[in-house]
C-alpha cells in the first residue's frame, strides 16, 4: 500500500501494518461521512429562552458579569460550542474526566476562536469555577456558571436529582433567533459491554494518544485530577 519502511521491520509486521493502514483509511473515510452527517442536520428548535449566565475568565481579563445566552455569540450569524462541565454546587470536587478534557480544550480555545464562540458552563456559582479554573491554568475559557437557569436542566446536563452530566452543544444564530444545532447524545444509548460513550473521545487528545499504543487505554484507568 506504501513505500514507506521502517528500519529493521519484518516482512510479517509491514503485512499487518498494511491491513491496519487500509482500516485507518476506511476509519477517516466513515469519520467524514459522520461529520458530513452532522454539518447536514436541519437546524434544531429555537431556543425556549434567552438563557441567563455568570460569565468570568481564570485570567481576570474582565470582571465576572451576567450575560445572556444570545450574547455568547461573536458573530451576527455564528455558531456557539457550549461543553457542559460536571461541577455542580453539591459535588465535593470537579469531574476529573471533564476536567482532563478541558486542559486539553485550553490550549485550543484560541484556534478555536477564530471559527467559532467557545464556552464552558457549569453548575456551581461562577467564583467556585473561576477558584477551580485558575488552578488549572485555564487561562483561554470562557467560563459559565448556569446556578440561577434551568439551562442544565432542558438541555441535559442535570437530571430530576440535580445529578450532573457531560455534553457537548452547538447553536447556531439566524435572523436573530438561537437555534439548537446538535449535541452529543451517545451517552443515551444502552451501554455496551466493555464500551464507554465516548461522545467527545474525537477531541480528547489524552485517549487519541493513548489508542496509538500497544498498551492502549487500560480497562480501569481513569484520569485524575492530581498524580503523586
Amino acid at each position: 500500500m506504501t513505500a514507506i519502511r521502517f528500519p529493521g521491520e519484518t516482512a510479517t509486521y509491514r503485512a499487518a501494518r498494511d491491513e491496519l493502514l487500509e482500516a485507518e483509511r476506511d476509519l477517516r473515510a466513515r469519520a467524514e461521512r459522520v461529520a458530513s452527517m452532522r454539518r447536514s442536520l436541519p437546524l434544531g428548535g429555537a431556543v425556549p429562552e434567552d438563557y441567563v449566565f455568570e460569565e468570568g475568565w481564570a485570567d481576570a481579563r474582565a470582571a465576572a458579569r451576567s450575560v445572556r445566552m444570545s450574547e455568547l455569540f461573536d458573530r451576527p450569524e455564528g455558531t456557539l460550542v457550549l461543553y457542559s462541565f460536571m461541577f455542580g454546587p453539591n459535588m465535593a470536587q470537579a469531574c476529573p474526566m471533564c476536567t482532563s478534557f478541558l486542559d486539553g480544550l485550553n490550549g485550543n480555545a484560541e484556534h478555536i476562536a477564530q471559527r467559532v464562540s467557545l464556552a464552558i458552563v457549569a453548575k456551581s456559582p461562577i467564583a467556585r469555577i473561576l477558584e477551580f479554573a485558575r488552578s488549572r491554568g485555564w487561562t483561554h475559557l470562557r467560563l459559565l456558571s448556569s446556578a440561577s437557569s434551568n439551562f442544565n436542566r432542558a438541555y441535559h446536563a442535570e437530571n430530576a436529582e440535580g445529578r450532573q452530566t457531560s455534553i457537548i452543544h452547538t447553536f447556531v444564530r439566524r435572523a436573530g433567533v438561537v437555534y439548537h444545532a446538535y449535541s452529543s447524545e451517545l451517552p443515551s444509548l444502552p451501554s455496551e459491554p466493555g464500551q464507554d460513550p465516548r461522545h467527545i473521545d474525537l477531541m480528547w487528545p489524552l485517549w487519541n494518544v493513548l489508542d496509538l499504543t500497544p498498551e492502549g487505554r487500560g480497562s480501569d484507568w481513569r484520569p485524575k485530577l492530581a498524580y503523586t
